[in-house]
């Protein structure tokens, strides 16, 4: 018989039914990753007895590999910003496919507000406006991104909470006409040659302390606040977290409003990396935030997860897309890895709500 102790009130638990944090469970496969890849670079011949993480040769001041830690944190950061409004959407009972073609799009509008006029001392040959557009203040690029990530959020959330059209549906109109968008902007071509202070806000480390700074926010605000709440009510039991008072269409709209919003701020981070902006920028990071969650705990069918294990979700994806990197797996190969990976979250998912299920 299990063991059980009594509680406040007279309520009974069974201690055999505590299970360790979720975000434990993502920790730990982590580090079984990285170890998995540490043990290739000294098993396959052909590396050499290299190592994926660690500084085997006295080439830098730690024990780390700091080079390959940084590509890493620097590949998942831009992603991870978008995975943080998945991971709303998520909870919330919801889904978002339209964040990749978003970033694009804005990429695109946003450069057309940030260039300078000047290049090399001569006009500037990718300008998209006039002479009113050049060397504009650093916050209206910021506000116009914003404002266009707000309106396509605000777009979805209201198809999605006001005519009951399935969110996978509405998302991928969306994704379509992002993409349209986004292309039709400047014909296609790259918008480039950005000021010096656009062009700051993604330099160097600079979107790691973005990526960061705006998971603890979000971290705080889902935990600790009445939108997050509301936001777990709804993903838990839509019809029950309407009859105990919650407007669930007008937090709806927010949250897919926050959510495109993220997105809008990563394509701003991402185009002032790049220096540049190009309508296909974004392709598959929707499926790439999405798997990141997944990876990370939150549950497709709404109502559970945290910021927490989808910063740990895109950390283990950053590792495997480096680690296949390092262990030399060609690009194709890497494609359908990653598409086992997504639907081996979908699957892991799937047995962690069955487990949930008896455990209850």
């Amino acid at each position: 018989m299990a063991e059980t102790k009594q509680g406040t009130g007279g309520l009974v638990f069974d201690q055999k039914k505590r299970t360790w944090p979720n975000e434990l469970n993502i920790l730990i496969a982590l580090i079984i990753i990285i170890a998995i890849f540490e043990a290739l670079g000294q098993l396959l011949p052909y590396m050499n007895d290299q190592s994926f993480l660690f500084d085997s040769r006295d080439r830098f001041d730690s024990i780390f590999n700091e080079a390959r830690l940084r590509i890493i944190i620097l590949q998942v950061s831009i992603i991870g910003i978008i995975a943080l409004g998945v991971t709303q959407v998520i909870i919330s009972g919801g889904i978002d496919l339209s964040s990749g073609p978003l970033v694009g799009a804005t990429a695109m509008i946003v450069m057309s507000f940030a260039q300078t006029e000047l290049v090399n001392g001569g006009p500037n040959p990718k300008a998209v406006f006039g002479e009113w557009a050049f060397d504009l203040p650093i916050l209206i690029p910021i506000i116009v991104g914003l404002a266009f990530g707000a309106l396509i959020g605000g777009i979805n959330g209201c198809f999605i909470a006001f005519t009951r059209i399935p969110p996978f549906i509405a998302t991928l109109g969306m994704f379509l006409i992002c993409r349209g968008i986004a292309q039709a902007w400047t014909r296609g071509k790259p918008v480039s040659f950005p000021t010096e202070s656009y062009a700051g806000l993604g330099s160097g480390m600079m979107p790691v302390y973005w990526f960061i700074g705006l998971a603890i926010l979000f971290h705080f605000i889902l935990k600790y606040t009445v939108y997050g709440k509301h936001t777990y009510a709804i993903g838990s039991n839509e019809d029950a977290a309407r009859m105990s008072g919650i407007n669930v269409q007008k937090h709806k709209v927010l949250v897919y409003m926050i959510a495109s919003m993220l997105a809008a701020f990563a394509a701003i981070i991402l185009s002032s990396k790049n220096l540049t902006a190009q309508s296909g920028m974004g392709i598959f990071y929707e499926l790439y935030a999405i798997a990141m969650a997944v990876i990370g705990g939150v549950s497709l069918t709404g109502g559970r997860g945290s910021i927490v294990g989808t910063v740990l979700g895109a950390m283990v994806f950053g590792v495997i897309q480096s680690g296949f990197t390092y262990v030399k797996l060609d690009a194709y190969f890497q494609l359908m890895a990653m598409g086992a990976i997504i639907i081996g979250a979908v699957v892991l998912d799937k047995v962690r709500q069955e487990r949930a299920a008896k455990r209850s």
